[in-house]
C-alpha cells in the first residue's frame, strides 16, 4: 500500500532529547485496576517528529500526560521518561512546574476550550511568556507580537488586542502554538491538536509545526488518531493498541513494511483517490479490549484475523529488522503488505 508523504529534508540523528523506557499507568476506577498505558519505550532526538497513534483508548494521549504530570491523583506512574537526564517520573509538583511549559510545551484539541474568553490573545500569550521568562511587560508584549507573526497570524498588531471568539478556529490554534512557544521549550507536544480543524486549516497547522519544528530544533511529539497525518508530516511512528506500542518504526519504513495486523488494518480505513467515490471505508471488526481486564496474550488477538492459539501468549515488542519493531507472532508479510 502506498501513502503519499511530503518531502522532508533528512534530520542527522543527534543524542536523545527525551528518553522514554517501560511506562507504565495504571488509574484505579469503580474498584478495578485500568491497565492505560503497559510499558512503553521510545526515544526522541531534538528536530525530529514522532507520531503516536492508535485508536481511541489506545493510551496515546495518557503516556504523554504522563510526562507533563497531568494526571489525576488515581493514576500511578512507574518507569521512567528522562528529558536531557532529568527523570520526570516521580518529579515533584514544584519542580515539574518548572519543566512545565518551560522545556515541555502542549498544544491541546480544542483552543476554544484553553483559551480566556474573556481576555485579549496578545494578553494571555504575555501572561505566559512572563510566567518562565523574567520580561518586563513591555518586553514580553513585544515578544507576543513575535511569536503571533512566528506562527504566521495575518496582522500580528491586530490580532494581539482581539478576543478568541473574534478568531476562527485556525487562528485560535495558531495562538495556542504561540502561546506554547513563549518560553521556547525543547519538546513541543501536538494532542489532537488539529482533529476539530477542517482540512485545509488542519494542513496550514501541519505545515506550520513541521517549519517551526525545523528552525527552532524542537523536538514534536505529535499525538493522533489519523496515520496519514503521522504519514505525511512525522519521521517516526509508534502504534499503540489497548496501552502497548504494536509496532514502531522510521515513517518510511513503517508504512512501505507494515508489520503488525493492526496498523495495516488502521491503514485500510484512511480514505485514498484510488478507492471508488461511493466505497465504504474498512472497519475493524470488534472493539478495543476493556483495559481493567486485558485479554491474555496479544490484546488485538480477538479482532485479529491471523490469530491463532499461539498468540495466547503475549508477543513482546522486539526489534525483528534494523530499526523496526513489532509485537505479533504472525508479522504481515510483504507480498500482502
Amino acid at each position: 500500500m502506498s501513502i503519499e508523504r511530503a518531502t522532508r529534508t533528512p534530520v542527522v540523528e543527534t543524542t536523545p532529547l527525551l528518553e522514554v523506557s517501560d511506562l507504565r499507568v495504571r488509574f484505579r476506577h469503580r474498584g478495578r485496576q485500568v491497565h492505560a498505558v503497559n510499558g512503553l519505550s521510545y526515544r526522541l532526538a531534538p528536530g525530529r517528529m514522532l507520531a503516536i497513534v492508535g485508536e481511541s483508548g489506545s493510551g496515546k494521549s495518557v503516556g504523554v500526560r504522563a510526562l507533563l504530570g497531568l494526571l489525576p491523583p488515581t493514576a500511578t506512574v512507574t518507569g521512567s521518561a528522562r528529558l536531557d537526564g532529568v527523570e520526570l517520573v516521580g518529579l515533584p509538583d514544584k519542580e515539574m512546574r518548572r519543566h512545565r511549559g518551560a522545556d515541555i510545551a502542549v498544544v491541546f484539541q480544542d483552543p476554544a476550550r484553553s483559551l480566556n474568553p474573556t481576555m485579549r490573545v496578545g494578553d494571555q500569550i504575555t501572561e505566559a511568556i512572563r510566567a518562565h521568562r523574567d520580561l518586563d511587560r513591555a518586553a514580553a508584549r513585544e515578544r507576543a507580537v513575535e511569536l503571533l507573526r512566528l506562527v504566521r497570524l495575518a496582522a500580528p498588531e491586530q490580532r494581539f488586542h482581539e478576543y478568541p471568539h473574534q478568531l476562527s478556529g485556525g487562528m485560535r490554534q495558531r495562538v495556542m502554538i504561540a502561546i506554547a512557544l513563549g518560553a521556547e521549550p525543547r519538546l513541543l507536544i501536538a494532542d489532537e491538536a488539529t482533529t476539530s480543524l477542517d482540512v485545509t486549516t488542519q494542513a496550514q497547522i501541519m505545515d506550520l509545526l513541521l517549519d517551526l519544528q525545523r528552525r527552532l530544533n524542537m523536538a514534536v511529539i505529535l499525538i493522533s488518531h489519523d496515520l496519514g497525518l503521522a504519514a505525511s508530516y512525522a519521521q517516526d511512528v509508534v502504534v499503540m493498541y489497548a496501552g502497548r506500542a504494536v509496532e514502531h518504526a522510521a515513517t518510511a519504513e513503517l508504512f512501505e513494511h507494515v508489520r503488525m495486523p493492526y496498523t495495516r488494518a488502521l491503514l485500510g480505513a484512511i480514505p485514498t483517490l484510488e478507492r471508488e467515490a461511493h466505497a465504504l471505508l474498512p472497519v475493524i471488526p470488534g472493539q478495543p479490549p476493556d483495559l481493567s481486564a486485558l485479554p491474555e496474550g496479544c490484546p488485538f488477538r480477538p479482532r485479529c484475523p491471523s490469530a491463532t492459539e499461539r498468540c495466547a501468549q503475549e508477543p513482546p515488542l522486539d526489534e525483528h529488522e534494523p530499526g523496526h519493531w513489532w509485537a505479533c507472532w504472525h508479522p504481515v508479510e510483504e507480498a500482502s503488505a
